[in-house]
């Protein structure tokens, strides 16, 4: 039967070789850090994490599928000069913390699975980073201490003050609108309608143009309300219109709205761990001020069938367009005057953490790149209406518009409340 101890308590080890692994109620990592009698570690080896598995007597193992990694520690096999072995948890978004989620419980047992310690780390709220368990010598042998230390300063200030060497390059700052042009955090919304099922899971997004592999940008057109041109793709800026016509030509009829994003990469030593970020997008119809129907990743297809989303991506890697929204303008139903392309972050990750954001209308037909529209930078809101496609005049020809503005929505069913602003 394991110890079971509380923030503090401390316990013998009496065997040579343990296992401490964890148990947390959201996706979380292990880590440890070797430390000297000063706090600190020696060098970067004695930091033990997902891109340097192994350490002098310490090894991360991966979980399978489902569970959580573990660390194993050969006490005979750490250096003599290291004093402690701190493990350390981290959840692995960092929009949320402890304090949303069961407390997490931390487990020591020996190579054979048998139970020695457990420690329910009681206690924490704002941090999603706590130092949970510490191993110590203690008189010639080995003992083990509940820490529970939660760390409100980032998994980088964590290490740093460990003194881990970390050159993690800062994010450009992207250039934000005042917040009095933004609605308010979502908890001021009214909960969306019982016609808008609530979302499960959701996407990301595309490539930069010009770089290797993706379109050289596309010449911007001089002045709104003007016909495609019949030779090359469009950029759009914010508020820009374009008539969903070439020039010279007929009406488009059939078309794909392409929408695209990636998530920030960590530089330095955490480069190969990208935030998991899960965006969806999404086509709001409108019956003038109405919504009257919505396609996203939980209904692929208006009731009348004009409107067809081809699928959830759930990480915004590869190049292109992560979802993809087929229209055909020809069986839109006349009451249904506008359509919303929206994007909404299931997870609750801000813009600020998605780069290369964009849409782009493609010619259902030939499969040409019509017109794009990219997002500058980043914005600290968890959806945004990236543009709109509408009847204008009184013969009813379709229009697009580039929108690029923010809202506080994680699916679309959130989003709907919000989204009259954008129909005028």
């Amino acid at each position: 039967m394991s110890a079971v101890l509380v923030k503090g308590q401390n316990g013998p080890l009496n065997v040579n070789d343990v296992v401490i692994s964890m148990q947390v109620a959201a996706p979380a990592d292990l880590s440890a850090l070797l430390v000297t009698d000063h706090g600190r570690v020696r060098s970067d080896a004695d930091f033990v994490f997902f891109n340097q598995p192994s350490g002098p007597g310490v090894d991360l193992q991966p979980g399978s599928a489902g569970q959580s990694p573990t660390l194993t520690v050969s006490l005979g096999a750490v250096p003599p000069d290291i004093e402690q072995i701190r493990a350390v948890i981290t959840l692995d978004d960092p929009g949320t913390n402890f304090g949303r989620i069961a407390p997490p419980v931390a487990y020591v047992s020996d190579l054979s699975g048998n139970p020695m310690i457990e420690y329910p780390i009681e206690g924490l709220n704002t941090e999603s980073i706590v130092i949970a368990l510490e191993l110590y010598r203690r008189q010639g042998g080995w003992k083990v201490r509940a820490v529970g230390q939660g760390y409100a300063g980032g998994f980088a200030a964590l290490v740093t003050d460990h003194g881990v060497t970390v050159n993690e390059p800062q994010p450009a700052s992207a250039p934000q609108a005042p917040y009095g042009e933004y609605p308010q955090p979502a908890g001021a919304y009214p909960p969306p309608a019982q016609s808008y099922p609530p979302a499960e899971q959701y996407p990301p997004m595309g490539g930069p143009q010009g770089a290797p592999g993706y379109p050289a940008p596309a010449p911007a057109l001089a002045s709104t309300d003007q016909d495609l041109p019949k030779n090359h793709a469009v950029s759009l800026v914010k508020g820009q219109r374009i008539n969903l016509r070439k020039e010279g030509g007929p009406a488009l009829t059939y078309v794909k709205m392409g929408l695209g994003w990636d998530p920030v990469k960590r530089g330095g030593m955490f480069g190969n761990k990208a935030v998991d970020i899960d965006l969806d997008a999404s086509v709001v119809l409108f019956a003038d001020a109405s919504p009257v129907d919505v396609v996203y990743y939980g209904s692929l297809a208006s009731k009348d069938g004009a409107i067809r989303h081809q699928g959830d991506n759930l990480t915004g890697e590869g190049e292109g367009d992560d979802e993809v929204i087929v229209v055909d303008l020809t069986r839109i139903p006349a009451h249904v005057t506008t359509l919303l392309f929206m994007v909404t972050s299931y997870k609750g990750h801000t813009f600020e953490q998605v780069t290369n954001a964009f849409c782009r209308l493609v010619d259902g037909q030939s499969n040409n790149e019509l017109a794009r529209f990219t997002l500058a930078g980043g914005m600290p809101f968890t959806g945004m209406a990236m543009a709109k496609v509408y009847r204008a005049g009184a013969g009813g020809d379709w229009k697009m518009e580039a929108i690029g503005e923010g809202l506080q929505a994680k699916h679309p069913g959130e989003a709907v409340p919000q989204a009259g602003r954008f129909l005028n």
